[in-house]
């Protein structure tokens, strides 16, 4: 694990904001939360994150629009997005273009409910790859 990573945590749902900061700070790891995309992408400028975990369906902005801008900005674009979405890819029918957050390079992407072991791998694989870039 890297030392004290930070990781910028951007979801409009407080319950799942709160239970993931607990589970990232027990790891260690120092947590920024916004609630919607507009702060999610204000608070990236302003902090440096190591790693950003970005919910798909916010108010203001939704996680396209975040992880596109994020991408397009030099300073943070080799940052790494872990998007999440509610909607799974397989069989159910939504209106929300899921094949745009892949295609927006984003590092890696995962259906709700995510277990804490799961969210834990998927950051530390995350981190340990940008670290080594």
């Amino acid at each position: 694990m890297l030392q004290k990573a930070k990781i910028l945590l951007i979801d409009d749902d407080i319950d799942f904001v709160d239970a993931t900061r607990i589970i990232l700070e027990s790891r260690s790891y120092d947590v920024v939360t916004a609630y919607n995309g507009s702060d999610g992408l204000r608070l990236a400028r302003q902090n440096n994150p190591d790693l950003i975990i970005l919910d798909v369906i916010m108010p203001l902005k939704d996680g396209f629009s975040v992880a596109e801008q994020l991408k397009k900005d030099p300073r943070l674009s080799k940052l790494p997005i872990i998007m999440l979405t509610a909607f799974s890819t397989k069989g159910r029918e939504t209106s929300i273009p899921l094949d745009r957050g892949l295609s927006l390079e984003t590092e890696d992407y995962i259906e709700k409910p995510v277990s804490p072991d799961e969210l834990l791998a998927r950051v530390e694989k995350q981190l340990k790859i940008a670290g080594s870039r």
